[in-house]
């Protein structure tokens, strides 16, 4: 397939490229779902009904191990219960008192500076919760990153909520309140950036969001704060380092972040077709119309080229069979096969160059369905058909990896299925969520429309400089 064909791969995208690189405000039913891809997004939306517990909305990080919450798995399952109210899976009834549940949970959980017994602290959450009590579990972190996560699943909610109902205006009120309560402005401890999280017992951790990933959501909701925001130079700092992950190695030229899902997450509540900050004038001056959402269909490309061209030498890569991200894997040890040590890793950020182990993760390619519907239809259909015990009724488990066929050692995760290879034996929510919520925003544009409306989001859109499509609107 040449590249002209894979940049064109939809209806949404040569809409886009038509209107010279901005695409139409709303493109809702424009692009009917391939039955394989219909069905992968209900058995992962059923995954979210199933073990995300109904009085509080606590989704597991994992399942079925016994896991602690995730409270950006909460995000994503709070951004869930809509789509499967659109798609007639949920009543909204049900999909209402989910929610109101949720965030009554999260508005009146314990907050303060104590190790224990409290679920956050200046209105941020811990990564992860006590399934048991909602509070901290062991010694996370109190994450920017997970609450950001959180909360667009709160103000997604807030907005498809609409109604005069007073438990639906119950939702919209407590959300804002939780939102304004984050005090944003105390996570800059170093000029600039924002941390990504503290500990009670040791502080600010040292590392920040100043480089090209998935934290773009944060500033954008940081800077956007009605009570504690955060200044825009923020996002200047974010942008000035942008040079060192602009890359043409691994595809057509693209900001490069090794892990697909540093190219899908603000994606899911962010509509970045067609609008442009001062970094992405520039550079469209340069190479013509290029915005984030570009920048992510190009890092699909990068990802299947490099599954193409498979330098590692690893057992089923191909044009239909890619997606490296953060997932499970076998474990962390070394094997020789076919007279080649291998290096393998247990949970790790895996990516084209980076700790590339053979390990495959479907939510890569997935969950990058409006990138690329049809490459990853194909993707779909392959991984069903070459690797049936990865896909269940629940959707797909998390990774497998085809190039570990025996072990006689100890596996970290999963285990080795005769003729196909190692095999994850779980399923993660922050990989779930994705592939049900990305799915949709390609088929109905439901996600991106109504955060096209959310205030918080589009005030710290214009703070950063963005301007151009939908915005100017």
């Amino acid at each position: 397939m040449d590249r002209r064909r894979f940049l064109m791969g939809s209806t949404v995208a040569g809409a886009m490229l038509a209107a010279g690189g901005c695409a139409p405000v709303s493109v809702a039913a424009a692009l009917p779902l391939d039955s394989d891809v219909a069905e992968l997004q209900r058995r992962t939306f059923d995954w979210f009904v199933h073990v995300t517990d109904r009085e509080r909305g606590l989704t597991p990080d994992r399942w079925p191990s016994p896991s602690f919450c995730s409270v950006a798995a909460v995000g994503f399952a709070l951004t869930c219960w809509p789509v499967g109210v659109e798609n007639g899976w949920m009543t909204r009834s049900e999909a209402r008192t989910r929610t109101l549940n949720t965030v009554r949970f999260f508005h009146d959980a314990p907050q303060g500076p104590g190790a224990t017994g409290t679920t956050g602290y200046k209105g941020f959450f811990y990564h992860f919760l006590n399934r048991e009590t909602g509070h901290r579990h062991g010694r996370v972190e109190l994450s920017t990153v997970d609450t950001t996560l959180l909360l667009g699943g709160m103000l997604f909610a807030a907005r498809w909520f609409d109604g005069e109902d007073a438990e639906e205006a119950e939702i919209r009120r407590l959300t804002q309140a939780i939102y304004d309560r984050v005090e944003w402005d105390w996570a800059v401890v170093r000029p600039n950036r924002i941390t990504m999280g503290w500990h009670p017992e040791t502080g600010f951790i040292r590392a920040d969001w100043n480089v090209y990933n998935e934290g773009m959501l944060v500033l954008l909701l940081a800077m956007g704060s009605r009570t504690h925001p955060v200044s825009p130079d923020v996002w200047t700092e974010w942008c000035s380092v942008y040079d060192r992950s602009w890359t043409e190695d691994y595809g057509p030229a693209h900001l490069h972040f090794p892990p697909m899902f540093g190219h899908q997450y603000s994606h899911m509540f962010v509509d970045y077709r067609g609008i442009r900050d001062p970094w992405l004038r520039a550079k469209s001056a340069e190479i013509g119309p290029f915005d984030y959402f570009e920048n992510s269909r190009r890092a699909v490309q990068g990802q299947r080229d490099y599954a193409i061209s498979n330098p590692g030498g690893w057992d089923g890569y191909s044009a239909e069979i890619w997606g490296l991200t953060a997932c499970d894997g076998p474990g962390d040890f070394r094997q020789v096969i076919d007279a080649r040590e291998r290096q393998f890793f247990s949970y790790s950020a895996r990516g084209p160059g980076d700790r590339d182990d053979g390990t495959l993760a479907p939510t890569a390619a997935m969950a990058s369905y409006p990138f690329a519907p049809d490459e990853v239809t194909a993707c779909l259909k392959a991984m069903k058909a070459r690797y049936p015990a990865v896909y269940t009724p629940w959707g797909f488990l998390d990774a497998f990896n085809p190039t570990l066929t025996e072990r006689e050692g100890r596996l970290q995760h999963g285990a080795i299925v005769p003729g196909l290879g190692w095999v994850a034996d779980d399923y993660l929510g922050i990989d779930q969520g994705p592939i049900v919520i990305m799915i949709e925003n390609a088929r109905s544009d439901l996600v991106w429309r109504h955060m096209r409306g959310e205030p918080n989001l589009t005030r710290g859109l214009r703070l950063a400089g963005f301007d151009g499509g939908w915005l100017d609107a």
